[in-house]
């Protein structure tokens, strides 16, 4: 496998940094730091753990300098980047029919449909990968920099199963591959995503067992295990044999792995796999009390994100205010999955006296989901679902609804668009204690 390294493009310089005082710029990219070309934000990082650099860089104008810096051996030079990845995405190269990015619609800008399958993208962010696609020199680049934890979808650890999930013979390697995790001393955290009636039942529970051997040691090789439902989309392939997660299915599988649990806690003392928050959701089942999950290794994955947030306001609204200075109404938009989870949240704002809030909780037409997790809303579903409705002063969103970083949905609606249709801004929060400000601010 050959890499293309481009040179770092600097985006951000932050105040007051080392990158400040030298005078860089954005626009300004680093070539090489010390002779070495950085592939990516975790060479540059490791290359940076010196007390002196010597850089080459290129401004905006495309002319070269050399740069000499001296500094403590841990600090941060102050510098925020284009990309993490300096030379090309690994991608995928299984064919799941699950995948998100094949129930697309078609028609879209090109990198929407890159698939993602590249390890140092888990390790810097948690995104999932499946271990098909590495060559020996990545797995060396693995251990040598120690690059723990990732995570990984492991979907099936009976070989078979797993090759007719992910359509690659090299899938069926993945115990051998955690083997190598384990004799290394470094860690996964791994996902399954339940497909009913090909790694459900007995299947599942064969996985969460095979997993269950790796979670030992003061290092165990297999940290956690988020259990989530397979999620699908009227843009999915014909005939990819999958079938949607029923609530008959949800309420067994809640049953199933509950069980396992009770196994894992008298075992281990941890609950180690964890069912995702949308199992309760479909099951029309209460979610599982605060205490349950532990110090939320999932949380990313859904496991727990609503507790989590129920908490957070729990704490956060010890300092709502009796009232607010002028009267106010706000919509605030969330997916129809979390309309009963919030219910307790959206009474609580309502008692601020001359504060209306109006929860308006969306299904998304534009997957063809019924039930819809708030991150997968689009501009379209929250425009059909908004117009002609009396929308008060502003719209919430929560910012999950958007690719990261980035003003947009995931049909490349932004909000600047959405809120200049409906004649109403559109304000996207980040958190409980941004939702509660600008409620009552």
């Amino acid at each position: 496998m050959s890499y293309a390294v481009r040179p770092a493009k600097i985006t951000k310089v932050l105040p007051e940094s080392i990158a400040a005082e030298i005078g860089f710029e954005p626009g300004d990219a680093i070539v090489a730091i010390n002779g070495s070309r950085p592939r990516d934000l975790i060479d540059y990082q490791f290359l940076c753990a010196d007390e002196v650099l010597e850089l080459e860089v290129l401004d905006a104008a495309g002319k070269s300098h050399q740069i000499e810096i001296e500094k403590d051996y841990d600090e941060d030079l102050g510098l925020e980047f284009e990309n993490a990845l300096f030379d090309n995405l690994i991608q995928c190269n299984n064919r799941c029919p699950f995948c998100f990015i094949d129930q697309q619609p078609p028609g879209k800008r090109q990198s929407l449909y890159l698939k993602d399958d590249d390890y140092r993208l888990s390790f810097l962010y948690g995104s999932y990968l499946t271990l098909t696609n590495l060559p020996p020199k990545e797995w060396e680049r693995i251990e040598q920099l120690r690059l723990s934890p990732l995570y990984v979808s492991v979907h099936a650890t009976e070989p078979e199963i797993r090759v007719r999930l992910l359509k690659n013979p090299r899938a069926g390697q993945i115990l051998q591959h955690i083997k190598w995790f384990q004799e290394r001393r470094l860690q996964i955290h791994a996902q399954v995503v339940v497909c009913p009636g090909i790694n459900d039942g007995v299947h599942l529970e064969r996985t969460l067992l095979d997993l269950a051997k790796f979670h030992q040691g003061d290092t165990p090789a297999v940290a956690s295990v988020a259990v989530v439902p397979v999620g699908l989309t009227r843009f999915r392939p014909a005939e990819d044999e999958l079938i949607p997660v029923s609530q008959a299915k949800a309420q067994e599988v809640i049953a199933q792995v509950r069980s396992l649990q009770d196994k894992f806690r008298t075992t281990f003392g941890s609950t180690f796999a964890w069912l995702a928050d949308e199992w309760f959701l479909i099951a029309q089942a209460d979610l599982p009390p605060e205490s349950h999950y532990e110090d939320y290794p999932q949380i990313d994955n859904g496991v727990g994100s609503i507790r989590a947030f129920l908490k957070e306001f729990a704490i956060a609204s010890l300092n709502l205010p009796a009232s607010v200075s002028a009267p106010r109404s706000i919509t605030w938009v969330v997916g129809n999955a979390v309309e009963h989870a919030f219910q307790p949240i959206l009474q609580q704002l309502n008692q601020v006296v001359g504060l209306r809030v109006n929860m308006v909780a969306l299904c998304s037409n534009y997957w063809g989901q019924n039930i819809t997790v708030t991150g997968l809303l689009t501009g379209q579903d929250l425009l059909q679902g908004l117009r002609g409705k009396d929308l008060g002063e502003k719209i919430l969103l929560p910012s999950m609804m958007l690719k990261q970083g980035d003003t947009c949905f995931l049909d490349d609606m932004t909000i600047a668009e959405l809120a200049s249709k409906l004649e109403t801004p559109v304000v996207a929060i980040r958190g409980v204690n941004e939702l509660i400000n600008i409620c009552t601010k």
